[in-house]
């Protein structure tokens, strides 16, 4: 269905940003008319069987399609264009949309469990028959279906929403086959376990609210890039040109889904045309645009490159600083000569788990400076943090 929906509305012309929302639309439309038709069937099948689990089953394909005008909602509004008071656009309401159909989730979780704990306490005695039973095969399969073209549009177009309704849904298809079974077990036994796996599902379906709200929060609270983007954007930078000499500093802003801003430092030798520089940073920034879809900003680092003491010095410090912790590194080493003291002036890039605070790490430093290299070299030193680590 969504197939051929998507040879009708989309054309491979279509900007990214277009293609999104209308993938979105598609995804909306399809679940909540899915959802819709499940709900009617199950709540018949509900009735019909006096059974708690397969009416709470109903009600959580209801609360699906909810969750569906949600997603139709989110894309639409993220699909906006920027504004005066919305400068990066509104992409982000599609992770406030992906939020709202994980709580949607587990509220529907929670009122399940409470029901079931109450059909545990005071069972009844449920009926099953073939259409009961269709109607809930038919359920399992069209869910199916549904995490199948979720799953592939939310990775096609790199939608964490959309792949928290995938999760859903399969948790809806666990879901009914668990009702699915009470109600065999329930027909040809005695046992009275329509509660319990009412229960049970509500556990499972809390379980998946759960992380599919995961998935949705990381990015609005400023999650860390993936690694695969993170070396794409080495490889761009550090591949441009030989005059490119290192890059250190690279911090990703989310926005949205295809609303990635960059800045990082490049380092540069101190003694080359700055305008020249200037030129080759700016390509760079235009490449970084057209390939990875992201607005980069770029600052020049000059390092000094052909002084043999500069080159000593960078290294005996490089070597103190790791020793103090393995995964600290220095960058923007610059040195400034005097006939009284020494100024070594110098960046440390530290983890976040670091064991020491800022002032201890310098102070540290500064210390085995002395020790090591002589009284007359003084540490001007700032701490940044390591926001890519696997960056070298």
């Amino acid at each position: 269905m969504i197939t051929i929906l998507e040879r009708i509305f989309i054309n491979p012309d279509m900007d990214d940003n277009r293609k999104r929302g209308i993938y979105g639309t598609l995804c909306g439309v399809v679940g909540i008319f899915l959802n819709l038709l499940l709900f009617i069937g199950k709540f018949l099948a509900g009735v019909l069987s006096n059974s708690i689990a397969i009416t709470a089953d109903a009600f959580n394909n209801l609360s699906d399609a909810g969750s569906s005008v949600m997603t139709l909602i989110g894309f639409r509004l993220a699909s906006q264009k920027p504004d005066l008071k919305h400068p990066f656009g509104h992409g982000r309401m599609e992770y406030l949309a992906g939020l709202g159909v994980s709580a949607l989730i587990l509220i529907m979780g929670v009122e399940l469990l409470q029901t079931s704990v109450g059909k545990i306490i005071h069972p009844t005695d449920t009926e099953f028959s073939p259409l009961i039973g269709g109607i809930l095969i038919v359920s399992i399969l069209v869910k199916c279906y549904m995490a199948y073209y979720n799953r592939s549009v939310g990775r096609k177009i790199g939608s964490a929403t959309i792949e928290a309704t995938a999760t859903d849904s399969l948790s809806d298809c666990v879901a009914t086959g668990v009702v699915l079974l009470s109600g065999i077990i329930g027909h040809f036994t005695n046992l009275r376990i329509d509660g319990y796996c009412g229960a049970l599902v509500g556990l499972f379906i809390c379980y998946a609210g759960i992380n599919a709200a995961k998935e949705t929060i990381n990015p609005l609270l400023g999650q860390a890039p993936e690694p695969e983007f993170v070396e794409q954007i080495q490889q761009i930078v550090m591949g441009y040109d030989e005059n490119i000499l290192g890059m250190h500093d690279l911090i990703v802003h989310d926005y949205g889904p295809g609303r990635r801003m960059i800045s990082l430092h490049a380092e540069v030798p101190a003694g080359g045309d700055i305008l020249k520089l200037h030129d080759e940073i700016d390509n760079i920034e235009r490449v970084l645009e057209e390939e990875l879809g992201c607005l980069a900003t770029i600052h020049m680092d000059p390092i000094v490159t052909n002084d043999p003491r500069v080159n000593e010095l960078k290294e005996k410090v490089k070597e103190i600083v790791l020793q103090i912790q393995s995964n600290l590194n220095i960058h923007d080493f610059r040195v400034v000569w005097g006939e009284s003291h020494t100024n070594l002036i110098f960046d440390i890039l530290a983890p976040f788990d670091l064991k020491y605070s800022d002032e201890e790490l310098t102070s540290l430093v500064e210390e085995n400076v002395k020790q090591k290299l002589g009284d007359h070299y003084c540490t001007v030193i700032d701490v940044d943090k390591d926001y890519n680590p696997q960056i070298e």
